[in-house]
């Protein structure tokens, strides 16, 4: 199969990347990143209104553009490339959730807030930090003659601190049930959690006897589940071919300009190895994230097996990438001021974020075992 992006889609690139380089350079990097919100408001808005990005994946009767994911992931790489402090993949994750769900009362409701950008939403899932596919769930959704609570807790969610909407992934009788709660509910309590990769917010969340919606049919969620973690893996994916990439450029760039012995370091035989090794990771990872993307779009058949083979790879390139970033600068890699260090952290970060390679590489064992 060969893909390649139509012209349209290569200046939206153009759009999106000329628009992050202006709002998200690292000097704006290091200034959200020491905040409890971690991005800007009006940045947000401006990448709603004028780029549209959040309305990409929802359909025109519910607000949105109506695209692909394949534009999506266009904009999660370009993010990626320049670590934007944004909840944008957290936004992604939960439109694509709310639609799985097929609940059009919910959608109807939820999905135009949130592809104007005026609805903040997250996906909680997790509980144990050892448990990738959010399988232990002991966070209880109780029917109540009025509706529904939630009681329980759960860990790791992304953007916790500063999502309007939280869909939560509940044990009810009848087995894993999606629930929509109102993030300001007083028996909603979200604790911001101190993380490795300051770029990108954590948070814990624990609901007391918290007022939820059902969203969708009672226990009929785990579908809806599996197919939100594996539009997360292939979410993350994008991104993290979007900083491999840059760390990539930085490399070859610094190997240009440092001067070693009278001579640039990148004409030592060293240093272009290192730099093949970077491209040739890069390029590959960038494939595995394109052909997960266009199974979203075209083919959500093999949607299972492309994103966990693009989140395994993906993951793996980038941290090699940003390793070998590091030692190419030399000493200066290694300063706090230098921007190297950002990328390295946000690589082992997401090369965490909804599972690493080694259990995705198990997942997809077992899931080509079911599919013969």
């Amino acid at each position: 199969m060969e893909f390649v992006f139509s012209a349209e889609q290569e200046e939206m690139r153009d759009s999106v990347r000329r628009f992050l380089q202006d709002s998200s350079p690292e000097p704006e990097v290091r200034r959200l990143m020491a905040t409890d919100n971690g991005y800007d408001d009006q940045v947000w808005q401006r990448l709603c209104s004028e780029l549209g990005l959040t309305a990409l994946l929802i359909p025109e009767q519910y607000g949105g553009l109506g695209f692909s994911f394949l534009e999506a992931s266009i904009a999660l790489e370009e993010m990626g490339r320049v670590l934007l402090c944004a909840p944008y993949l957290s936004t992604i994750i939960a439109a694509s959730a709310l639609l799985r769900t097929e609940d059009e009362t919910a959608c109807a409701d939820l999905l135009p807030g949130i592809a104007a950008g005026t609805t903040l939403a997250c996906v909680a899932y997790m509980e144990d930090p050892r448990d990738w596919a959010g399988t232990s769930t002991s966070v209880v959704a109780e029917s109540t003659g009025s509706g529904w609570r939630l009681t329980g807790a759960k860990r790791f969610v992304l953007d916790a601190v500063v999502a309007d909407v939280i869909l939560v992934f509940a044990q009810a009788e009848g087995g894993t049930t999606l629930f929509a709660v109102d993030a300001a509910d007083e028996g909603v309590h979200r604790t911001l959690l101190p993380t490795m990769d300051e770029t990108r917010k954590l948070g814990d969340i624990t609901f007391q006897a918290a007022p939820a919606r059902l969203i969708g049919g009672v226990g009929a969620a785990a579908d809806v589940l599996s197919y939100t973690l594996d539009i997360a893996a292939t979410a993350v994916a994008a991104e993290q071919v979007g900083g491999s990439q840059r760390v990539l450029d930085m490399s070859v760039d610094y190997a240009k300009l440092r001067v070693q012995f009278g001579r640039p370091i990148g004409s030592f035989q060293a240093i272009k190895h290192k730099c093949a090794d970077m491209f040739l990771a890069v390029e590959s990872s960038r494939s595995a994230a394109q052909h997960a993307a266009w199974a979203v779009a075209g083919n959500p058949a093999e949607l299972p097996v492309a994103a966990s083979i693009a989140k395994a790879h993906c993951s793996e390139a980038y941290a090699f990438a940003a390793g070998e970033n590091i030692q190419i600068h030399g000493g200066i890699g290694f300063t706090w001021e230098h921007p190297a260090h950002l990328y390295f952290k946000r690589a082992k970060s997401t090369a965490l974020l909804f599972g690493d390679a080694v259990y995705h590489r198990d997942l997809l064992a077992r899931r080509l075992s079911v599919a013969r």
